[in-house]
């Protein structure tokens, strides 16, 4: 079984749900990619982590 292709009608623009361009892939236009990365700017997104460093000084 293959991976459906980006092009595939199925693959949608995680933003918005249109279908996604080749261009702005994972997104389908300009407009969506700007406003994922304003989300990651602001901290909307974000990837929590352990920080061992901040236990040793709580020590």
């Amino acid at each position: 079984m293959t991976a459906p292709s980006p092009s595939a009608p199925s693959a949608k623009c995680p933003i918005c749900g249109r279908p996604r361009e080749a261009l702005y892939r994972p997104f389908c236009s300009r407009r969506c990619a700007n406003l994922d990365l304003q989300r990651w700017l602001t901290g909307r997104y974000r990837i929590d982590q352990d920080d061992p460093d901040a236990d040793e000084d709580a020590e």
